[in-house]
């Protein structure tokens, strides 16, 4: 360990050096110890546990970090604290980490400490860590496990590698029909392109962790075949009877980058090297940066920490100015986006006009509600920021006077930089009702089709998930790169469990059918799905597709039943990747599967 005796002289900064690395340690240790458990309760079938102890792992960070704010600040008195302390702060930090397993998480962790004291205008390279110091690239685990297992089909033939690829993962509990479920991978993986002759080099590598999330194990790896090499995921779950077996192979990059998607919940992963697991990540499906990798294994905080600094990057090397977004305007948010970049920036308004009747706090409760719930493919992850700083010169005077008016507690400008308070930074998406209303323009019926046939799976997705969107305009859900839509407003969002479904009742008499208002009483979180066609289906066409697929949308009944079965502690069936490749749909193998998602 360096300890730079000859530059650095504060023992108070060697000391705080420590408190930070030392919280750092206690975070990432208890972060293993639930992922260790996630496989437990895998194995045992306890799902609800799994999902409580999942959404509780989000806060971990948070804890520890408030722990050693609360620590320093009750240890040191605010004149000791000295800028050059701070400064020998980082440089002992950064010889406690030359020999670290999670140095990149630790810097991290290192910067939340700092920034929670510090004033933003220390928030540069030489108090925290702007841009990473320690090399992530060859970091080897001390433990025994590798991050990664190799097998030679070539040399044990591709049964035999296949059955000790998954034997090694040593899960409790047998499985229904293994050598069944290997014939069915082996057949997709012999039936690759490019995979007809085995060249020297004939592999699979096999990350060494299951992939936990909800009912389901992923064993994540990729075939090596001369100058190919092809990503692959295969999906374990129980069937009815409690057995263990392998439901699917996905060898399809973008049903790869689907499963790894920023609108699923964190998986729970064992990871004593994590940059081990995301570069291995990163080699199946290189175009999603890195940062979205971290957060999808549950660090959600280093997956921030890797945005910003792709953003940063992205300014630095950029010219275009910030605009407003496209789309129909909200009552709660002011959304801004530079062209250039995949994001759009969310900023909550300081007041809401009719007949919103919410507050910034409700709103950012909702936000948090998401965070910490299972987003099955149908929520988009948010980035939560405080004191953004950006380049006045890229901000147009329209833009900033807008801000000014609707949030002016939360923008601040402060010498040739915006200062934004708070604010919420998510995927750009082309919103749904610009989606419909360009393929009827273009006389598309096939893309409108397929719109509105998404938009209802994605509202039956998030009700398997025990959430009810509130407001369901097309506005609010957005159309991915891949055709899939999602849904991203949340400052309505109730859990269907606090909703109460009614069918409208039959009027009294023609007064009552002739009423502009209801003759019935309405309570708050009542909810009168009759009512969705009229300001969903007025498009004849939408109706057309919408009554195809999802007339059971509009009936309360649906919904209560779907309430029933959630408070009866029923998990529905949510699958991340298409039906169609599962095999049980191919051959009656295995059984029906509990949900993976």
């Amino acid at each position: 360990m360096q300890h730079f005796p000859k530059l650095l002289s504060s023992q108070i900064a060697f000391d705080i050096a420590r408190v930070i690395i030392d919280g750092f340690d206690k975070h990432y240790r208890l972060f293993r110890e639930t992922s260790q458990a996630a496989r437990r309760h895998f194995e045992q079938s306890t799902w609800k546990i799994a999902q409580a102890e999942a959404r509780e792992r989000i806060a971990f960070y948070d804890r520890r970090v408030q722990e050693c704010v609360q620590m320093l600040e009750d240890e040191y008195a605010q004149e000791d604290l000295t800028d050059t302390v701070w400064r020998e702060v980082k440089l002992h930090y950064i010889g406690m980490l030359t020999e670290h397993r999670q140095p990149e998480l630790a810097e991290t962790f290192f910067n939340s400490v700092c920034c929670s004291i510090l004033h933003r205008t220390y928030f540069n390279n030489d108090f925290i860590f702007v841009w990473p110091t320690i090399s992530t690239e060859y970091i080897e685990p001390r433990e025994s496990v590798p991050a990664y297992r190799v097998y030679y089909p070539a040399k044990d033939g591709m049964r035999n590698a296949l059955r000790r690829m998954v034997t090694n993962f040593q899960f409790t509990g047998e499985f229904a029909d293994l050598e069944h479920d290997l014939t069915m991978v082996e057949a997709r993986l012999n039936a690759l392109p490019g995979n007809e002759k085995q060249e020297a080099n004939y592999q699979l590598q096999v990350l060494s962790s299951p992939f936990l999330r909800n009912k389901g194990a992923y064993l994540v790896g990729k075939l090596v075949n001369g100058s190919h090499s092809y990503g692959f995921v295969i999906p374990v779950l129980h069937n009815r009877r409690g057995a263990l077996f392998i439901d699917a192979l996905l060898t399809d990059p973008s049903q790869i980058t689907l499963l790894f998607s920023f609108t699923r919940a964190y998986f729970m992963v064992d990871m004593e090297v994590p940059s081990a697991y995301v570069n291995f990540l990163h080699n199946i499906m290189p175009s999603k940066p890195r940062g979205e990798i971290y957060t999808i294994l549950g660090l959600q905080k280093q997956g921030k920490a890797a945005f910003y600094r792709d953003f940063l990057h992205h300014l630095a090397h950029s010219s275009d100015n910030f605009a407003i977004a496209p789309g129909i305007r909200g009552l709660v948010m002011v959304v801004f986006a530079l062209p250039s970049f995949p994001y759009v920036f969310k900023v909550i308004k300081d007041h809401f006009p009719a007949p919103k009747e919410t507050t910034r706090e409700l709103v950012k409760e909702k936000y948090l509600l998401v965070k910490y719930h299972d987003r099955v493919g149908r929520m988009a992850d948010t980035l939560e920021y405080s004191n953004v700083a950006f380049p006045r010169a890229r901000f147009p005077d329209e833009l900033l006077d807008e801000l000014k008016d609707v949030a002016p507690s939360l923008i601040e400008e402060e010498n040739d930089q915006v200062i934004v308070r708070h604010l919420y930074i998510e995927r750009r998406m082309t919103p749904l009702n610009i989606w419909l209303t360009e393929a009827e323009a273009a006389g598309d019926d096939a893309k409108m089709e397929h719109g509105v046939r998404e938009y209802g799976n994605a509202i039956k997705d998030l009700v398997a998930a025990n959430i009810f969107p509130g407001d369901m305009l097309y506005k609010n859900f957005g159309v991915t790169r891949q055709g899939r839509v999602v849904f991203y407003d949340y400052d309505e969002i109730e859990y269907i469990t606090d909703c109460n479904f009614r069918d409208i009742p039959a009027p009294r008499n023609e007064e009552d059918e002739m009423a502009s208002e209801p003759w019935y009483s309405v309570a708050k979180n009542d909810v009168f799905p009759e009512q969705f066609s009229v300001f969903l289906l007025g498009n004849p066409k939408v109706r057309h597709y919408f009554m195809k697929y999802h007339a059971d949308l509009l009936s309360a009944d649906y919904w209560r039943q779907k309430k029933t079965r959630i408070l009866e502690g029923q998990v529905e069936d949510v699958f991340p990747y298409p039906q169609e490749i599962r095999f049980i749909h191919q051959q009656g193998a295995g059984a029906p599967a509990a949900n993976p998602a």
